[in-house]
This record gives structure tokens, sequence and C-alpha cells, in this order.
């Protein structure tokens, strides 16, 4: 297979997945750099690649082995095995390959960890108000942006890239409903609370001041075009230490936070994975733990028979 053969290839697959199969481009790039490091890295280059049933199961399993000998997590290698696996049911689809040699290759098997998240407290301290914050802000619009920015995407539950991605009709006032567009390009409509209400309004007022001229996003940055995933993130550690959180928050926190408190009062499951966006309920469950985390929490620290001897 000639290097053109194989780029020509890969790309289609590539293509396939964004067209198709609805993928985002930062998920795309994700499998890019599994695939690119699957031919190139290990053996599998473009001169010695004759056709694709030459890569047999055993290649497989070496290069996991020789990945998680690298120090690869067994998360990393579960991801890396999926990008194979996706690429070979391409190839066997449009009959250039006959067999998926990635099936049946068991990557080892992944930490739990429990995502982290922030109390009410914490949750309390970070969003509320902070009266001297704009002052040392050279356009207090921006200070306004970040409050309403970091309500709504706690008051949602919202990716990072959801956020970003948010257009300004994308707001059902009437309704309180915001129509969000998360993984595979599906939509799902999410109520939004007072508070993350009140910071929209105040923004809102404020946005034409920085916009540019017909820029549809939500949440723009000075320069008046879309605020990016790396921008919102920088804003949100900035904010924390605004606000004396000392812990290290990243936006995917604000998610959980918002998943676990919705749970811990609610105890509807199903109701938290339609919110969320999860496709399986056992992403969902995962939430499940912290609260028992939660009442195990309080058991020792209520129960008489429980505390301990001081």
């Amino acid at each position: 297979m000639s290097a053109e053969i194989l780029k020509s290839e890969l790309e289609r697959f590539y293509n396939y997945l964004q067209a198709e199969r609805r993928y985002s481009p930062h998920t795309v790039s994700a499998y890019r750099r599994d695939i690119n490091h699957f031919v190139h890295g290990h053996g599998l280059d473009e001169e010695q690649v004759v056709n694709w049933d030459t890569i047999r199961q055993a290649d497989i399993r070496q290069c996991v082995a020789r990945l998680h000998r690298q120090g690869l997590s067994g998360k990393s290698l579960q991801r890396w095995l999926s990008s194979i696996r996706s690429l070979f049911n391409f190839l066997c689809r449009f009959h250039r390959a006959s067999v998926n040699p990635a099936v049946g290759v068991p990557a080892p098997k992944a930490k739990k960890r429990l995502p982290e998240t922030l109390n009410v407290d914490q949750i309390n301290q970070l969003l509320g108000k902070n009266a001297d914050a704009g002052k040392s802000t050279a356009n207090p619009a921006i200070t306004t942006r970040d409050q309403a920015l970091m309500e709504l995407m706690y008051a949602c539950g919202l990716r990072l890239s959801e956020l970003s991605g948010l257009d300004i009709h994308d707001l059902d006032w009437q309704q309180q409903i915001i129509k969000v567009t998360g993984k595979g390009q599906k939509q799902r409509r999410i109520p939004f609370g007072r508070k993350a209400k009140d910071a929209l309004e105040r923004w809102l007022k404020q946005r034409p001041d920085v916009a540019g001229e017909n820029e549809t996003a939500l949440f723009v940055s000075l320069r008046g075009s879309r605020l990016s995933n790396s921008n919102i993130q920088k804003r949100l550690k900035k904010m924390a230490l605004t606000q004396g959180l000392n812990t290290n928050i990243y936006p995917h926190m604000l998610r959980h936070s918002f998943a676990s408190h919705i749970l811990e009062s609610s105890r509807d499951l199903r109701a938290v994975q339609e919110l969320l966006g999860h496709a399986n309920l056992t992403t969902t469950q995962i939430y499940t733990h912290l609260d028992f985390q939660h009442l195990a929490g309080v058991y020792d620290s209520a129960h008489p028979r429980a505390r301990k001897q001081k």
C-alpha cells in the first residue's frame, strides 16, 4: 500500500466519522492521533503494510502491551482500542479488510475514579457576587459575561463545548429553557433557574457593546467573536481565585457538581441522564457512588456507634 493510498483511506474514515457518525472535531482529532500512533509508531508504516489483512490480532496485542509498558493508562488504552476497532469496522464495511483484528483484544482495566465535585457552599462561593471584581477589569462586561456563563454551566450541567457552542437563538425566555447541541449533534432542552436567568439578562444588556456585527454566539470575547473553550477554562480559574477558592477548578467539575446535587436531592437517575445527555444510563450511575459517599460521611459523623473514640 503506497503512502498516498493509505492517506486517502484514512481521510475517508475521518470524513465518515464527522459526516455520518457526526463526531465532533475534537473527537475526530483524538481518533486521528490514535490511528497515526498505531500506523507510524509500531512498525506498521506505509511501506510495510501491503494490505490491511496483514495486520493480525497479535499485532494489536503487542501494541497494547507496548503502550501499557510505556505508562499509558487503562482508560487511554480502551480509547485507543476503540479507535482501531472503528477503523477496521469501516474498512470491513467497504471491503478493504476482511476481518477486524482488534475485536477480542482486551485493554487493562482502568482504575475507577470518581468525578471531582464542589459542594453547595463552594458553588455559592464561586458564583457569589463579587462587588470589587469589575473594578480592576478594563471592560466590566467581561465580569458580567463570566458570571453568566458560569451560572449557566452549573444551572444546566453543560459540557464545555456545549457552552461555547451556544447561540443567542438557543435561549427560550418564555419557557426558561435552553437548547443544547451535545455529542453526536444530539440536541436536548434543559431548563435553567432564576439565578442563571438574572445573570444572562445582565450579560445580554452589555453584549452588544462587545459582540461583532452579525455574531450569533451567546458568549463572545473582547474581539467580538465566539468565546473559545480555552478562554472559558482560563476565565473559570481566574474567577475561582478571585472568589478565594484554592481548589483546582475546571469546567467539567461544574457539570459533575450539577449531576451530583440534582441526584442527591431528587434520587431520579433517569432524569439526571436526560439532563446530562448521556446515551447510556451506566455513564450516569457513577454519580450514585458520589451520593453514597455523601451518605456514608453523614452516617460516620452522626451515628453514635459509628463515631471514633477521642
